[in-house]
């Protein structure tokens, strides 16, 4: 009888049962590694896949990409360049497209999926797919219509009925909305064109439709100080506003147009982000491009000289990039490895060089020392500090903490990280 109920390792399970947990998407590519270096069954052959397939995790790994929905959004030819550039390695592949997703803005909780952002005087916050805001409502950036000045507690936006909201950015007066339709909603100061609407005349206090994306669904916002930047499911990027366009010609664009830079080059973008008057890309072989203004070296290439369309950051090409973050005239970039590069304007500490004046010029992307003893899973800045979450689910902060945001009471400033605790 008590046969029946021995243990058994997962060794002695049938090959097409061990391959069945193997992509279950319950394991992380660090996972897989560790599975192949320490057992025979998962390293070896057992007839299962192609010869082309080192091992029974390395056939694993494939098959978890191949489901992977970033992957399967990517071209043929983009799918080919980015197993190129992880040296023909599934395993790398599998943990570049999981960092990008582990470094995007959705967090997992108990309590549901969860993202924060923040502007100058408010919070937005999307809990299940609901948004709720609280702060100051400038030109309506809160979305609750004009006669709302300020919530002093976190109110749910209205959107149409059976709209679930996935991803949301905001800037100082603006705010843009993704919904899991792929459409996208703004509101706020449409003054300079950001919000993607032809009426520039008075404020949108509700999130409203942007039409010109009806037929594009989009998977990501980045909100500029007065720009916007969309991504689409296909991997393009549109912007609108009167600059910081990366069309090449600088002008008025009243509702989102493509970069066609990205376009011709047959380039798929994964991810972007915004600073106050620039502009950041990762597209899916893990290289970076910016463009915008070159204030304080913000866009990595040496230089304060302008870019009008996207131009690659040459000194990160031996690097695989997982995740940018811009902000104000800074601009992070972190690699699979968890290291982080930073570049632009030290603001008070919050690029991460303690050996650096705190309004010095960082001019091309530098590895923060800092934090080399981190494996860094994701890196958020502010205004003047910034925040990582490393692997270990630990936090670290620097940059200033004169209102309290490094979550530290006495300390005014910090040039080194500090952790902060829950």
């Amino acid at each position: 009888m008590g046969d029946r109920f021995r243990s058994v390792s997962i060794e002695d399970l049938p090959s097409h049962l061990i391959l069945e947990i193997l992509t279950s998407g319950r394991l992380g590519a660090v996972d897989l590694a560790c599975l192949e270096l320490t057992s025979r069954t998962f390293g070896g052959s057992h007839g299962l896949y192609p010869d082309k397939f080192r091992s029974l995790v390395d056939f694993a790994a494939f098959q978890l990409c191949v489901s992977n929905i970033t992957f399967a959004w990517m071209s043929r030819n983009a799918q080919g360049e980015l197993f190129d550039r992880c040296n023909g390695n599934w395993k790398r592949v599998l943990r570049f497209l999981q960092s990008v997703e582990q470094s995007s803005e959705m967090v997992e909780t108990s309590a549901g999926n969860m993202q924060i952002t923040t502007g100058r005087f408010h919070t937005l916050l999307i809990s299940n797919s609901s948004v709720y805001t609280c702060g100051s409502s400038l030109c309506g950036v809160l979305g609750h219509g004009p006669e709302t000045t300020q919530c002093v507690a976190f109110t749910r936006v209205d959107f149409p009925s059976l709209a679930h909201v996935v991803q949301v950015s905001a800037s100082q007066n603006h705010a843009a909305f993704v919904m899991q339709s792929g459409e996208v909603f703004t509101c706020g100061d449409n003054s300079s064109f950001c919000c993607g609407h032809r009426d520039t005349s008075r404020p949108i206090f509700r999130p409203r439709l942007v039409d010109a994306l009806k037929a594009v669904p989009c998977k990501q916002v980045a909100a500029g100080l007065n720009f916007t930047v969309f991504l689409t499911r296909q991997g393009q990027v549109y912007t609108c506003s009167n600059f910081c366009l990366g069309h090449g010609e600088q002008h008025d664009e009243f509702q989102p147009r493509a970069i066609q830079t990205f376009r011709r080059k047959g380039i798929h973008v994964v991810r972007v982000s915004a600073g106050d008057e620039h502009a950041v890309a990762l597209d899916s072989s893990g290289l970076v491009y910016t463009w915008g203004k070159g204030y304080c070296g913000a866009l990595g290439h040496g230089d304060e000289a302008d870019k009008t369309t996207p131009a690659l950051l040459n000194c990160l090409k031996s690097h695989l990039a997982v995740q940018v973050c811009a902000r104000k005239r800074k601009t992070f970039v972190l690699v699979d490895d968890g290291s982080v590069y930073g570049f632009g304007w030290m603001g008070f500490g919050s690029l991460g060089f303690p050996d650096r004046g705190v309004s010095d010029k960082v001019m091309r992307p530098g590895i923060l020392e800092c934090l080399r003893g981190h494996h860094v899973s994701q890196i958020s800045t502010g205004l003047y500090h910034t925040v990582v979450v490393t692997n270990r689910g630990k936090i670290f902060g620097f940059g200033d903490n004169e209102r309290a945001q490094l979550g530290h009471e006495t300390l005014r400033i910090s040039l080194e990280p500090t952790e902060i605790f829950i």
